[in-house]
């Protein structure tokens, strides 16, 4: 049933308009200052296009990354913190004089009620006369342990929560994975861990009916990253849910513009290319005042806009009086950012992305479209969160001659002597990792100079003498000390490691999934600053879903023969190709798209497709390719790019992840400065193409 049926509120003149929706946040550091920024910075007419007035329709901020709720979740039982993110409600304040002073009101609808939605609603109903809502049902926590008992008629030994992954034949899940469940073997309390959080990942069904209550600002807590800009999408329109290519459309355009400023030239691979832009190339801005070279339209960027229409597509853009770039590559990249392969997955629809086109259709308009929609799966991301023992890290450097023995002689000395304390089987994970190769020659110090990062886990002590908690953790910077007036020549270090003495507690991650039928996702509407919900509407799961099926790998069909290219050069792939990459869990992902001078050459495709194979990534990942690791690899042929998942390369994921890249976002920089034998006719000098923005 529609809106309009049921009596609720549309959205004005949806019909012949499409929705601008302005990003303010990606991550907890961005200032909320910026929303302010988005509701008032100045803007041209749109290329091409008609809208009712030349502001902002809504404001969309996503502030929580995997790990956040996690890390207050005690914090927040214990009173000792609002649960919610302080910049959310900065941003609202300071944004709300601007936003209801003019005429038609703004719409805000961000995710940093955090743990506490209801909380910051209530905080910001006191400041406003307007309607404010907020979004609950994601926290799980109270239902956890009878989702930890699994489905009625399992086996025992399959009663637990599945694994995002298990679906996946293919996959070994890392050692650690299910610790969370601990071992009836050796433990009669059965080992089992604190779960602090477990949220699952809410749709944009509440937000929208809050939408159509005529809700002005959404609180939400844990949802999708892309479901504020679908609820609203799917309210301005008056979709049905089952209008699944519009859907997808506007889930792929939640994903542009959800990470801040990476949809306007941040965490770009091609920003060599905009710092080497003139300032003759940059034309002149709104103002008609000249604008600056590419160094300094990287700093202070504005943040992405959605102009969303009718049929989902899309245009990502910007406020021209503000900084940054948006270009097909940089779109294309952000598109690639965390994806989990050619299917795009929400609570609402399953997008298929194999082809999705992006176009450049004026300066800092990219058009995108191609996306095909299909019903949501039954199940949804449930992100557990659980005390998963003790850590520290504590790095020394080396300088120059000799420094992988050095290093080793390091790592022998704090073995043997931890063995010889009893300490050294008490710790789950100890690794010397080396950072970066000394310069050749250096003609500074500093350029001669690497790094040993030496990082430790222990889970909490059995209490019973066995070992294990902050103790085990501690004696690792104890062993260095001990041993430290027999170090290598020229070890040094800074003198603060309160890294390693004084050990951190960690959290582990398990990503599950739960059934949508379990969730009771719901929006909540305030009647004013009294604080009562005056109508709570309980959403209810998708009408329609389907079951997934495995996700698609393979190589190309009909390789080329390399040899056809001609000559080669053995370079970095960052010469000719961009990539962007990321966290989805305990898995990597990363996709490559050529440079822009290159976009539009076939022949540099066909080369991608044939040498980019999943062979090749395995040869690429050198000594960090493990036989336990897994990659699925699948091709986006209207945007050229290939695309892969390496399984497991994050261990159990970013709060308890061993590597210094816990959060994957270094892995497609390395990756573009591995070597390779590239075509000669590939390596034009680079030329700045003004058109291109």
């Amino acid at each position: 049933m529609c809106a309009a049926s049921q009596g609720l509120l549309l959205a004005p003149s949806k019909a012949t308009t499409t929705i601008r929706i302005a990003n303010c946040s990606g991550a907890t550091p961005d200032p909320g200052q910026i929303m302010l920024t988005q509701a008032t910075a100045h803007r041209l007419p749109p290329f091409g296009t008609q809208h009712h007035g030349s502001g902002m329709d809504v404001i969309t901020g996503d502030y929580l990354a995997e790990a956040n709720l996690a890390e207050n979740a005690e914090a927040f039982r214990a009173g000792r913190h609002p649960g919610w993110v302080a910049s959310a409600l900065t941003g609202i304040e300071l944004t709300l004089g601007a936003v209801f002073a003019r005429q038609g009101r703004l719409k805000i609808i961000v995710n940093g009620g955090g743990l506490n939605p209801r909380g910051l609603a209530l905080r910001v109903q006191e400041l406003v006369d307007q309607e404010v809502a907020y979004v609950d049902g994601d926290d799980l926590l109270a239902d956890v342990d009878g989702i930890l008992r699994g489905r009625p008629g399992e086996e025992e030994e399959r009663a637990r929560m599945l694994h995002l992954d298990d679906g996946n034949e293919q996959v070994c899940l890392t050692k650690d994975a299910e610790d969370l469940f601990g071992s009836n073997e050796e433990d009669d309390t059965d080992g089992k861990k604190e779960i602090v959080a477990a949220n699952a990942y809410l749709g944009c069904r509440a937000i929208r009916t809050g939408l159509e209550l005529g809700a002005d600002i959404i609180i939400c807590g844990r949802v999708a990253d892309a479901s504020p800009v679908m609820a609203a999408a799917q309210w301005w329109h008056g979709w049905e849910d089952s209008a699944y290519d519009e859907l997808a459309g506007a889930l792929v355009a939640g994903h542009l513009i959800e990470c801040s400023t990476y949809g306007t030239g941040a965490n770009f691979a091609g920003f060599d290319d905009l710092m080497a832009m003139p300032a003759a190339a940059a034309a002149s801005g709104p103002d008609g005042q000249p604008r600056a070279a590419g160094p300094e339209r990287l700093w202070d960027l504005g943040c992405p806009i959605a102009e969303i229409d009718s049929t989902g597509e899309c245009v990502i853009t910007k406020h021209e009086s503000l900084n940054g770039f948006v270009t097909e590559e940089v779109v294309k990249c952000q598109l690639l950012y965390e994806l989990q392969g050619n299917i795009y997955l929400n609570s609402d629809v399953k997008a298929d992305l194999h082809a999705i086109t992006v176009q450049q259709v004026g300066p800092n308009r990219v058009h995108v479209r191609g996306a095909q929609g299909h019903p949501p799966p039954p199940t949804t991301k449930l992100a557990v969160f659980y005390k998963a023992g003790w850590q520290g890290e504590m790095t020394v450097n080396g300088n120059g001659y000799a420094v992988d023995e050095k290093y080793a002689l390091q790592e022998l000395q704090v073995r043997r002597q931890l063995a010889a304390w009893g300490k050294l089987d008490c710790l789950d994970v100890l690794e010397f990792q080396r950072v970066g190769v000394p310069a050749r020659n250096p003609r500074t110090q500093l350029a001669g100079t690497t790094a040993l990062r030496i990082f430790a886990q222990a889970s909490d002590d059995d209490g019973d003498g066995g070992g294990g908690g902050p103790d085990s953790v501690r004696a690792v910077v104890a062993a260095w000390s001990h041993v430290f007036m027999q170090h290598f020549p020229g070890m040094h270090c800074s003198l603060d490691l309160r890294l390693m003495a004084v050990a951190v507690p960690f959290l582990g991650y398990f990503p599950a999934v739960v059934e949508q039928s379990r969730i009771a996702e719901a929006v909540n509407l305030l009647g004013g600053k009294g604080g009562e919900v005056v109508k709570r509407v309980v959403v209810g799961p998708p009408k329609v879903t389907e079951r997934l099926v495995p996700r698609l790998s393979y190589d190309t069909m009909k390789p080329c023969e390399l040899g056809i290219f001609g000559p080669t050069e053995t370079v970095p792939l960052g010469d000719i190709l961009l990539a962007r990459s990321g966290d989805k869990g305990a898995n990597v992902n990363v996709g490559f798209t050529p440079r822009a001078r290159l976009s539009k050459d076939p022949e540099v495709w066909e080369w991608m497709q044939s040498y980019l194979t999943t062979a090749r990534m395995k040869e690429m990942m050198g000594d960090d390719w493990k036989d336990e690791y897994h990659v699925e690899r699948v091709e986006f042929a209207d945007i050229r790019a290939v695309h892969y998942v390496v399984y497991d390369a994050l261990g159990r994921g970013v709060s308890s992840s061993a590597r210094l890249d816990s959060l994957g976002k270094g892995f497609a920089e390395w990756l573009r400065a591995v070597h390779a034998p590239v075509p000669i006719k590939f390596l034009k000098p680079r030329l700045w193409e003004r058109s291109r923005l």
